[in-house]
């Protein structure tokens, strides 16, 4: 699921500025490419064998992503089940406290990138 009115879409920031506050955070940069990166922050569920996965897009504004002076912006931030073998279950219903814990992290993360 999309996470709306997450705070921090159309934010932008130096990649090294963005990966720094990131791994403090906990997120991981997983995929990415010359012009777009995604950070993943896994968050398991304590009543089940569950994990869900905030996963945040960014996009290149100016620069290429190998540089730390490029320039990315946040887009869409998406959070949903891990699924068997290495997918995203998007549809799977959030536990409250799963997104409690999301909404969390990204309130930090907003508080860090508008520093």
């Amino acid at each position: 699921m999309i996470i709306e009115n997450s705070g921090i879409k159309g934010i932008k920031s130096d990649l090294a500025h963005l990966d720094e506050v990131m791994e403090q955070l906990g997120f991981v940069r997983w995929q990415w490419e010359y012009y777009r990166a995604t950070y993943d922050l896994q968050l398991p569920d304590r009543e089940s064998t569950n994990d869900y996965f905030l996963r945040i897009n960014t996009r290149v504004e100016s620069g290429k992503l190998e540089s730390p002076y490029a320039i990315l912006y946040v887009e869409d931030v998406y959070i949903g089940q891990a699924s068997f073998p290495h997918g995203v279950n998007y549809q799977a219903a959030i536990p409250d406290y799963i997104m409690k814990t999301a909404s969390g992290k990204l309130a930090e993360l907003k508080v860090k990138l508008t520093q």
